[in-house]
C-alpha cells in the first residue's frame, strides 16, 4: 500500500511503470487529508479496515515518521543519502529510534523477514 499526498492517478502509473505490486494506494483523495495531519494516516487505517498500531510507515523523512509514530503507526526509515544531491536532510533533528531502520528497501525487507 502507498499513502503518498500525490494524486491516486500519479501513484498508479508510477506503480504500473515501476511494476510495483501495491495492494492498495490511497492520497488525499481517499484520506480528505494531507501528510503530516494525523488524519491522514488515521483516515488510512480506516479505510483499511485496520487499527492504527497495524500499518507501518516506511518513508524517508523524519518528520513524516514523527507524525506517523504520533497518529500510533509503526514506523520505519529508509535512508536516501542522495535525495537532495547529497546535503543533509533539512528535518535530521527530527530523527528518533523508528521501530525499524535501514539504509536500502532490500535491508528493510531482510528485517521484516520477507
Amino acid at each position: 500500500m502507498t499513502l503518498s499526498n500525490g494524486n491516486i492517478a500519479l501513484m498508479l502509473a508510477m506503480a504500473r511503470r515501476g511494476g510495483l505490486p501495491w495492494d492498495a494506494i490511497l492520497g488525499a483523495e481517499v484520506t480528505r487529508a494531507y501528510k503530516p495531519a494525523p488524519e491522514a494516516y488515521l483516515a488510512t487505517a480506516r479505510s483499511l479496515g485496520i487499527a492504527p498500531g497495524e500499518p507501518c510507515l516506511v518513508a524517508a523523512h523524519h518528520s513524516d515518521l514523527a507524525a506517523a509514530r504520533r497518529s500510533g503507526l509503526l514506523t520505519a526509515y529508509v535512508d536516501r543519502p542522495m535525495e537532495r544531491g547529497g546535503p543533509a536532510a533539512s528535518d535530521r533533528d527530527q530523527r528518533e529510534e523508528w521501530n525499524w531502520s535501514s539504509d536500502s528497501l532490500t535491508d528493510l525487507a531482510k528485517q521484516l523477514g520477507c
